[in-house]
């Protein structure tokens, strides 16, 4: 298994404390379920689609605005996969 850090809001953690606590589990494992319940439903291809935005810059890196403009660009990442939805 590959250790990974992510964050919940407070009443998210709340209730997956008390689910996994009445279940019995960890909430990690609460968490993988939920992840392979989300990728049972979204289609392969539309995976490949998303990660592609990762590489989206290539060698040459991400523009100096990236950090001010993040939102424009993920815009225009995206804009192929939601006409195509």
């Amino acid at each position: 298994m590959i250790r990974a850090q992510i964050q919940f809001e407070g009443r998210q953690y709340e209730r997956l404390r008390q689910a996994a606590a009445r279940r019995g589990v960890s909430i990690a494992q609460l968490v993988r379920e939920g992840v392979e319940a989300y990728l049972a439903r979204v289609p392969a291809d539309r995976w490949d689609d998303l990660l592609a935005v990762a590489g989206k810059y290539g060698q040459d890196g991400a523009p100096e605005d990236v950090g001010q403009e993040h939102d424009r660009y993920l815009d225009e990442a995206y804009e192929d996969w939601r006409e195509s939805s």
